[in-house]
């Protein structure tokens, strides 16, 4: 398994197998802001959005290959407020539904935990669906659950759920 930082160029090399990536997820009812019946267009323009947020520095895209093809993601979204620019988002990590439950999550988010700090960023908070299986991963990677908020998106097949928000520091930022 091989994690590596995509850059604007290598996200556009990897559309197809970023789209079929979203696609078995959602289609293995991963609540990521899709519905079920997704279909290749939206989850290119969804990728397309991410590459230019990749390219304009907003956001660091990792992916995990396994021989050649991708089989997981996740990615920091970069806060880009003065007083924020210590923190980042923890956002869609996506484990491909053949290689669920054998370690990869974890191996992506300490990866993006490493390039958080390389990229000064201290503050780490992200948002899951309350009682899924991503929430023992990361409390067993040394989040914190701050709470829920009710209601807060559908699974793809549509039935509303909360959102359990969490965060981990890294590392205390310096005085402004």
């Amino acid at each position: 398994m091989k994690i590596c930082k995509l850059d604007a160029m290598a996200c556009a090399a990897a559309l197809d197998q970023l789209d079929d990536l979203l696609l078995d997820a959602v289609a293995h009812g991963a609540s990521l802001g899709f519905l079920a019946g997704v279909d290749g267009g939206e989850a290119r323009r969804y990728w397309d959005g991410v590459r230019a947020a990749v390219a304009d520095g907003t956001h660091v895209l990792l992916a995990a290959a396994h021989e050649g093809t991708l089989v997981g993601t996740v990615q920091l979204a970069l806060c880009q407020k003065a007083n924020g620019r210590h923190r980042a988002e923890v956002q869609k990590m996506i484990v491909h539904s053949r290689v669920r439950r054998r370690g990869l999550g974890s191996v992506l988010l300490r990866a993006a935990e490493a390039e958080a700090r390389a990229l000064n960023r201290g503050l780490l908070f992200l948002d899951t669906e309350a009682g899924s299986g991503a929430e023992q991963l990361y409390r067993d990677l040394g989040y914190t659950r701050v709470g829920e908020v009710p209601d807060y998106a559908c699974t793809p097949g549509g039935k509303w759920h909360p959102t359990a928000i969490y965060y981990k520091t890294l590392f205390a930022p310096e005085s402004a």
